[in-house]
C-alpha cells in the first residue's frame, strides 16, 4: 500500500474510530429491509446460505442475516466496530483494510455491501471488486448501496469516498466481472432529487 492510500485509508478509519459509539447509536434504527430482500431476492440458492456483509460496522446488518439461520460473517477496519459487531452478534468478523483484503475463495453466496464501498478510492476499485468476485460462488451475489452525486471524489471531513451515478457505477462494477440484475434509489417512494442513495445488484458471471 503506498503512502498516498494509507493516509486515505487511516483517516476515514479514524473518524469511525473516534465515533463508533455515536455511530452505532444514530445507525441502529435505520430501515434497510429494502436491501435486505435485494440481496436474498436475487441468490439462486434457497437453502442456508454464506454471507459477507462488507463494511458491518456495530454489526446491526450481521444481525439480522445471522437471525435468518444464514453464516453471515462481518468485515470492517475499524478495530471498534470489529469488537461491537463480534459481542453483538457472535459471528466471525474479520478486521480488514477495505483496500488491504484476504478472503477466501469462492465461500459466499452473497455479499452485502451497505454504505461501504464509496470509500475504497476509485483506482483501486477494479481490483477490489475483483477479490469480491472471487470470494464468491459462480453465480453469487453483489449488493452495493452507495451515496450518489455528479460522479466527484474526494474529502468530506474526515471521510475520503466518490459519489457516482449509475452509469459511471455500472461501467466499473461490470468491467470486473458482474452482470447488472437490478438497481433503485433510496429512500423509496421519495421524488429523485430527495433520494440521495443508489442501490445496485450484480451478480458474478462465470
Amino acid at each position: 500500500m503506498d503512502d498516498e492510500l494509507k493516509a486515505i485509508t487511516g483517516r476515514t478509519l479514524g473518524h469511525y474510530e473516534s465515533r463508533a459509539d455515536a455511530f452505532r447509536v444514530g445507525t441502529q434504527d435505520h430501515d434497510v429491509r429494502q436491501n435486505y430482500a435485494a440481496l436474498l431476492g436475487a441468490i439462486e440458492r434457497k437453502a442456508a446460505l454464506s454471507i459477507l456483509d462488507f463494511g458491518c460496522g456495530p454489526g446491526r446488518d450481521l444481525a439480522y442475516f445471522n437471525s435468518l439461520g444464514h453464516e453471515a460473517v462481518g468485515l470492517d477496519g475499524c478495530s471498534a466496530f470489529c469488537a461491537m459487531a463480534r459481542a453483538a452478534t457472535g459471528c466471525e468478523v474479520l478486521e480488514q483494510d477495505f483496500v488491504a483484503l484476504s478472503l477466501p475463495v469462492e465461500r459466499f453466496d452473497g455479499v452485502f455491501a451497505n454504505a461501504s464501498l464509496f470509500h475504497v478510492p476509485s483506482r483501486e476499485l477494479p481490483r477490489v471488486l475483483g477479490e469480491l468476485r472471487g470470494a464468491l460462488r459462480p453465480r453469487g451475489v453483489l449488493f452495493s448501496s452507495n451515496p450518489r452525486g455528479d460522479d466527484r471524489e474526494g474529502w468530506s471531513g474526515d471521510r475520503y469516498g466518490w459519489y457516482f451515478e449509475m452509469d459511471h457505477w455500472r461501467e466499473v462494477v461490470t468491467a470486473t466481472g458482474f452482470e447488472e440484475v437490478s438497481h433503485y434509489y433510496r429512500p423509496e417512494g421519495r421524488p429523485r432529487s430527495e433520494q440521495p442513495w443508489l442501490a445496485s445488484v450484480w451478480r458474478r458471471l462465470g
